[in-house]
């Protein structure tokens, strides 16, 4: 049976404020975490920090924090503190994941990065278009990454190859789905009296939403990368 459309009626004009400043913020973040993560293997320094496991450690829980701030309290954060707390989080993610640069070539992770901006893309426009209700899998997808996490946890004990490749193969499926389905959340929101009344309300959640398309991106490239990259 083909499904109604969700939302009501509304030009791109009404959603533009916010669907602009969520894509252009999660542009931000990739673009603070890509450089934060060269500087971190091209400086002996940073080198050297990245190696000390309590100083790694410190900077996830920090993440976790952050990620956690921005949900429990962004109707009390100002904009100007919930864009500091957001391009923290991208700087220290990209001082985590600085060592993907020296497990994989260039060459892999251009090309992944390539991929996985294609992928986001055509999801985006997808769920942006169609008239069918993405976001009634959000629940299946909460429980898919929980399964998710499951089993990487169990696979550290494990080191199943077997295991692994399955593992990647869900990472990128249930992150292709999530990037559909955020992005048709924000249209929903977008398109709410508050949202079309209050540009401070815009402002601040177009970084809360730019987060979540920005951990979707983020982790469809480390799927697909553990998938299709080449190791030095």
């Amino acid at each position: 049976m083909r499904q109604k459309d969700f939302t009501p009626d509304v030009s791109y004009e009404q959603v533009r404020p916010l669907m602009k400043y969520t894509y252009a913020w999660m542009f931000v973040g990739l673009l603070v975490t890509s450089v934060i993560a060269f500087l971190t293997v091209s400086m002996p320094a940073l080198i050297e920090l990245r190696s000390n496991r309590g100083v790694v450690f410190g900077a996830i829980i920090a993440e976790f924090v952050i990620v956690i701030a921005l949900s429990w309290a962004l109707p009390r954060l100002t904009t100007g503190v919930a864009a500091l707390m957001f391009v923290a989080y991208s700087a220290l993610n990209g001082f985590t994941l600085s060592i993907l640069l020296l497990v994989y070539t260039s060459t892999s992770i251009i090309a992944t990065f390539i991929a996985t901006a294609g992928l986001f893309g055509t999801l985006s426009a997808f769920a942006f278009f169609t008239n069918l209700d993405l976001t009634h899998w959000q629940n299946f997808l909460f429980i898919g990454l929980i399964g998710l996490v499951i089993a990487m946890v169990v696979n550290t004990f494990l080191a199943s190859t077997a295991l692994s490749f399955l593992i990647n193969i869900a990472g990128v499926l249930i992150f292709m789905a999530l990037i559909a389905v955020d992005t048709q959340k924000i249209k929903r929101l977008a398109a709410s009296p508050e949202f079309q009344a209050d540009g401070s309300l815009v402002a601040k959640f177009s970084i809360f939403m730019a987060l979540e398309l920005y951990l979707d991106f983020v982790n469809l490239f480390i799927f697909l990368l553990r998938l299709m990259g080449n190791r030095r």
